[in-house]
């Protein structure tokens, strides 16, 4: 079953165009990955597809409702972080998290996300004295907070050291066995081709390539899904 669905999709800034007539599909329990360069539209595609900004044209729609004009009945239904998101520097990580919980009908369990997340022992840290690394495990937890049925994480293990980042993805895995959508933008291919399902390449606010990691690669005749993309895209890897 389709989840999302984006059509012909385009925005654009006074700088230029972000997103020029993206067209995607992704399907109820896929973990999709958005890959490509920073600066490639793919926190654009999210934010247009979350409801946070309006397209200059094309069709979303999420869950069977558009993000604008049915925004109010489709923000329960979703979880979103954004590597640009921010806390006031004196909240407390349990305080944000009761917070959250508080805004839904039908919360998670903000305990047991701050054990899941790691963040238990940082209940009572204040956000302003939290490490980048924390800063992050905290919004992906705001992010699940309301128990969404897709969840758009961006950038989700900038921060992160090696082992946080492989025991962030097996939490990313875990969401999906319980039926979760997940959209992922990503810069790191190693993470894409760990985690995702499918991935569109976006490379100047187009989709330059899309299918599985192991059908890119082959697609490419590359080693790696970096590889892959310098490829696909005929950019110069050097």
């Amino acid at each position: 079953m389709t989840v999302i669905e984006i059509n012909g999709l385009r925005k654009s800034y006074r700088s230029g165009r972000a997103v020029d007539g993206v067209s995607l599909t992704v399907a109820r329990g896929e973990i999709f990955g958005l890959a490509g360069p920073n600066g490639a539209g793919k926190t654009t595609i999210v934010e247009c597809a979350s409801g946070l900004r309006r397209p200059d044209g094309g069709h979303v729609q999420v869950l069977g409702l558009d993000p604008q004009r049915d925004r109010r009945e489709l923000l329960p239904r979703i979880g979103v972080q954004l590597q640009e998101a921010a806390l006031p520097d004196a909240l407390r990580v349990a305080e944000a998290l009761r917070m959250y919980a508080a805004l839904y009908d039908r919360p998670a369990d903000w305990r047991a996300l701050m054990d899941e997340w790691g963040l238990t022992e940082r209940a009572r840290d204040r956000f302003g004295a939290l490490s980048g690394g924390w800063k992050q495990r905290l919004f992906i937890a705001l992010a699940l907070v309301g128990n969404p049925e897709v969840v758009f994480l961006d950038e989700l293990t900038t921060g992160l050291d090696p082992v946080a980042r492989r025991s962030t993805w097996a939490l990313i895995r875990a969401l999906r066995e319980r039926g979760v959508t997940v959209v992922t933008v990503t810069h790191f291919m190693d993470e894409a081709e760990a985690l995702c399902d499918r991935i569109a390449i976006i490379d100047d606010g187009r989709v330059a390539a899309e299918g599985t990691p192991a059908a890119l690669i082959a697609k490419a005749g590359a080693t790696c899904l970096e590889g892959a993309y310098f490829t696909l895209t005929g950019r110069d890897a050097a």
